[in-house]
């Protein structure tokens, strides 16, 4: 438990500080469409915070629930006039009820994932790519919502944008190298393709599909996420507000609920 509290503040403490040194250059973008394009972007040159929550029902043979809210910071780090480190943080914070076994709950942080992705500053034709480390880091507060286990793979990511239309998709892939021994090897793969179309309103609709592929256990979950979005302020600060639903498409019964939604609220602190 100490080793898991001193793991979450120093990822805290690197997301503060990250902040502190980047945003000493903070350029608004000039419109809203601009601004929801570069939200569409997972290694735009811009700091934001979004909250995501994830709500999914009937889960499971105990019709289980489990509300997942992902606290995931974006903080770009200059290296040279050509090259930027996107770093993205993933601190799932989760609340589970009948999903172990009936009547069961769970309560506190999951596994942290943490990526960082070496990007060109200036794309090309609107080819945007990043590529860099995965981290998985055990930070979980309960046995039954993480694996107890370090891990670290590559990541990548290919995305197209112009006239208002972003396509790409994002994969990573991470294997435990150190852990405890008694919990099963994490070899796990991601991949998210995602579309998204903005207005000159700064609204946007899109979708996007994650699939996890747990090669340890030989199973799949696929998700489809269709989303609506809107930029807006409060005050000066720029936030955009996203919700959708959570469409599973295959899965294990024991993971695979009936029904989710997601909703989301991102900050945007600097470009």
């Amino acid at each position: 438990m100490k080793l898991t509290r001193l793991i979450f503040a120093a990822l805290l403490l690197l997301i503060l500080a990250s902040i502190n040194l980047y945003a000493q250059d903070t350029r608004q973008p000039n419109s809203a469409q601009e601004l929801a394009d570069k939200l569409s972007n997972p290694v735009a040159n811009m700091i934001s915070v979004p909250f995501q929550n994830n709500t999914d029902w009937g889960i499971g043979p105990n019709n289980g629930s489990k509300n997942t809210l992902n606290f995931q910071p974006v903080i770009p780090i200059k290296l040279s006039a050509d090259l930027n480190l996107i770093t993205r943080y993933i601190i799932p914070i989760v609340d589970q009820r009948d999903v172990v076994d009936k009547d069961t709950h769970e309560f506190g942080l999951s596994d942290a994932t943490v990526s960082a992705f070496f990007s060109p500053s200036h794309p090309k034709n609107g080819l945007i790519w990043g590529i860099g480390p995965a981290l998985l880091i055990p930070i979980a507060t309960n046995d039954y919502l993480g694996t107890k286990k370090f891990g670290i793979g590559p990541t990548a990511l290919v995305l197209k944008q112009g006239g208002g239309n972003t396509m790409g998709f994002l994969v990573n892939q991470v294997w435990s190298v150190a852990g405890d021994k008694e919990r099963q090897a994490v070899n796990q793969l991601f991949l998210q393709p995602f579309f998204a179309h903005s207005f000159p309103t700064g609204a946007s609709i899109g979708a996007n599909i994650e699939m996890t592929q747990n090669w340890q256990a030989s199973t799949t979950l696929l998700f489809l996420n269709p989303t609506i979005s809107g930029i807006t302020k409060i005050g000066k600060q720029p936030i955009q507000m996203v919700v959708g639903p959570r469409i599973p498409v295959s899965g294990p019964e024991a993971s695979k609920p009936a029904f989710g939604i997601r909703a989301a609220l991102i900050f945007v602190f600097a470009q």
